[in-house]
């Protein structure tokens, strides 16, 4: 299934209960697309998932949905993209803000179906819409990419983020970041994969809690998520992770590309 399905099946986000109440098939074409970013400001405002709701007026018409073509679309040069797969489809999502944050901004990403992805210095630190969701994510003392690709042994890091569904709050993962071979498959495409450095976060056994028990869930529910893996071009004192794999919960993974590729092979 493409990821369009796979982040709309099971229960909606509370503020998208909102586009329920205006049925975009029964507005006229020549308002369409106003009265869905319209719509969809209003969720991503009722949600919380970034300050700048402007960005988003604009980027809607440029987030590209179920399109079994996106690799071959033609998009706008105003607009940065990510390309995005699950179970070899692809869509395409659109940045919309940049976020202030003491740790680096954060990138915002929205999908024409509604879904919202957020990402700092290449790690995911929010997802809404989707069958499984993060909220308030925090990294806590987060290396560096180069620090990492200098280290002799892993280096040991955590992060702390509220789960949804489940009522799963503050829930915590001791990471473990280190260098890898590239992987002998993955979706990136048009890139050298030569001048890029590989890394591997892998949740140490047994490091997942919170307070998932008060409200009745099973212990499988904080069983450890697979490893997520990263490329990341270091090049000319650069630290851009240009193509991730990454997982919500053991059955929800995907994977991403800065989106289109440049002719130097980097987004």
């Amino acid at each position: 299934m493409g990821i369009s399905y796979f982040f709309k099946a099971g229960k909606p986000i509370e503020a998208s209960a909102w586009l329920k109440m205006v049925p975009l098939s029964s507005v006229p074409k020549h308002v369409h697309i106003r009265v869905r970013a319209a719509v969809l400001s209003l969720v991503v405002a009722l949600s919380a998932c970034s300050a700048g709701s402007n960005a988003i007026l604009q980027t809607l018409p440029h987030a590209y949905g179920r399109n079994p073509g996106v690799d071959n679309a033609r998009l706008n040069p105003n607009f940065r993209y990510l390309r995005v797969t699950i179970d070899g489809r692809v869509v395409l999502l659109a940045l919309g803000n940049l976020d202030s944050h003491p740790q680096g901004p954060i990138e915002v990403w929205y999908s024409a179906e509604r879904e919202v992805l957020r990402l700092q210095h290449g790690r995911l630190v929010g997802a809404v819409g989707l069958t499984t969701e993060w909220r308030d994510v925090l990294l806590h003392e987060l290396p560096s990419w180069s620090a990492a690709a200098r280290a002799n042994q892993a280096i040991l890091w955590t992060r702390t983020r509220d789960v949804m569904p489940g009522y799963r709050f503050g829930v915590k993962d001791v990471l473990s970041l280190r260098v890898v071979a590239e992987p002998m498959q993955s979706a990136v495409k048009g890139l050298d994969l030569r001048r890029l450095t590989w890394f591997e976060e892998r949740a140490e056994s047994g490091s997942v809690g919170g307070f998932s028990t008060f409200f009745g869930n099973s212990a499988s529910a904080d069983v450890p998520l697979p490893p997520a893996l990263y490329a990341v071009d270091l090049h000319g004192g650069r630290e851009t992770v240009v193509y991730g794999e990454q997982c919500l919960a053991r059955d929800l993974c995907f994977t991403w590309q800065r989106w289109p590729v440049q002719a130097d092979g980097q987004k």
